[in-house]
């Protein structure tokens, strides 16, 4: 109900829902200000098998919606209303999911979120949902793995479509803190490089890293927490407790590049983002152009076997 209620905040821009077909995995975007960060990300999905893409533009001024609405696989609306109140883009997404993403899998995916999944680099993702659907399963978690470059982050600056693991190849790979949730029975992470340099004195604060970005949606399901959490409960058990291990992913994040260091002041100011925007502001007091967020410890990326291995992600029975 609430979610239809927020749709009233959203005005169609470009609607080419019509080009949806049955089978097409679908993508589902919250964005604002994003873009110089567009055309690599639209590019990555569409390589994967990503069928359509639905965003949400909350009130763009750096010409996002203007490029989206030209792009001919993206449906757009856009809202100036406030990403707080409506569940920071949950409700929005949720609506539109309603409306669109009955009986295909979903995936929801923030501009600097790369999913990686067992065998991506040769099996897109349709091999990737036949499979869950062959499997009975519903949901596919992704741990969420910030990435960082070496070096000070203002020194190396992003170029509009550029791969961004070019820069940020960096990441933590043993400092992870796992608890179970038993409101909506999911693990709860938090850990990486933002609660070493960010909430290392409370670490209870730091960002939640688990999520459930893909799912094969019906109109019965809701996130009620971005995508750290859904209802019913049953399609946050994406892991497995009995021991063994279910196919998993990781979504590399590509917030650490020298575009967070004004992005971090403004959203601090806003204060639109979970509690009250005190992670951004977090940021802006921790980051300039000279801070280098890696360590002795950091690990350089190489592909989705090395996160495998480094038990980051599983391919569980998916041979």
């Amino acid at each position: 109900m609430r979610a239809l209620r927020k749709s009233l905040e959203l005005r169609r821009v470009a609607d080419r829902t019509r080009a949806i077909r049955p089978g097409m995995i679908l993508a589902f975007t919250t964005l604002r200000n994003e873009r110089l960060r567009l055309p690599y990300f639209l590019r990555y999905y569409r390589d994967l098998g990503v069928g359509h893409f639905l965003m949400v533009d909350n009130g763009s001024d750096d010409g996002s919606g203007e490029y989206l609405g030209a792009q001919e696989d993206v449906s757009l609306w856009r809202t100036g209303g406030s990403y707080r109140r409506s569940g920071f883009g949950v409700d929005w997404l949720n609506h539109l999911q309603w409306r669109y993403g009955a009986g295909h899998w979903t995936l929801v995916v923030d501009p600097d979120e790369f999913l990686v999944y067992p065998f991506c680099d040769t099996r897109p993702l349709p091999a990737l949902t036949g499979w869950l659907d062959e499997a009975g399963r519903r949901s596919f978690g992704a741990m969420l793995l910030d990435m960082y470059p070496k070096g000070p982050l203002g020194a190396q600056p992003y170029a509009e479509g550029q791969d961004p693991f070019e820069i940020a190849r960096w990441f933590d790979a043993g400092n992870l803190c796992i608890s179970h949730n038993p409101r909506y029975r999911n693990l709860w992470i938090q850990g990486g490089v933002r609660m070493r340099r960010f909430f290392a004195d409370r670490p209870g604060a730091a960002p939640a890293l688990n999520k459930t970005p893909l799912v094969r949606w019906t109109r019965k399901y809701a996130y009620v927490s971005s995508t750290h959490a859904l209802l019913p409960r049953g399609l946050n058990q994406v892991h497995d407790r009995s021991g063994g291990e279910q196919a998993s992913g990781v979504l590399l994040h590509a917030k650490f590049l020298d575009t967070l260091l004004p992005r971090a002041q403004e959203e601090a100011r806003r204060a639109e983002h979970y509690g009250g925007g005190r992670e951004y502001a977090a940021y802006a007091e921790g980051l300039d152009g000279a801070a280098d967020l890696w360590c002795d410890w950091s690990t350089e990326y190489i592909n989705w076997r090395q996160l495998e291995i480094l038990g980051l992600m599983s391919k569980g029975d998916w041979a």
